[in-house]
């Protein structure tokens, strides 16, 4: 019980296909897509903001000196 090779895997994509449909597949993969962008995004906003506390602090304890 290894990885699925590209028989299977083609074996299940038509299942796939013929559950939901095409229209159907598409909306689902550009909605997880949407997903994962917003999530990049907010993961490098909050990086961002990270850095700025960082340099912020950074600030504070050089002008305490």
């Amino acid at each position: 019980m290894g990885i699925p090779g590209p028989f299977e895997l083609i074996i299940i994509l038509i299942i796939v296909l013929l559950i939901f449909g095409g229209k159907r597949l598409k909306n689902i993969g550009s909605d997880l897509g949407g997903a994962i962008k917003g999530f990049k995004k907010s993961m490098k906003n909050e990086n961002d903001k990270d850095e700025v506390i960082e340099a912020k602090v950074v600030e504070e304890e050089k002008t305490k000196k």
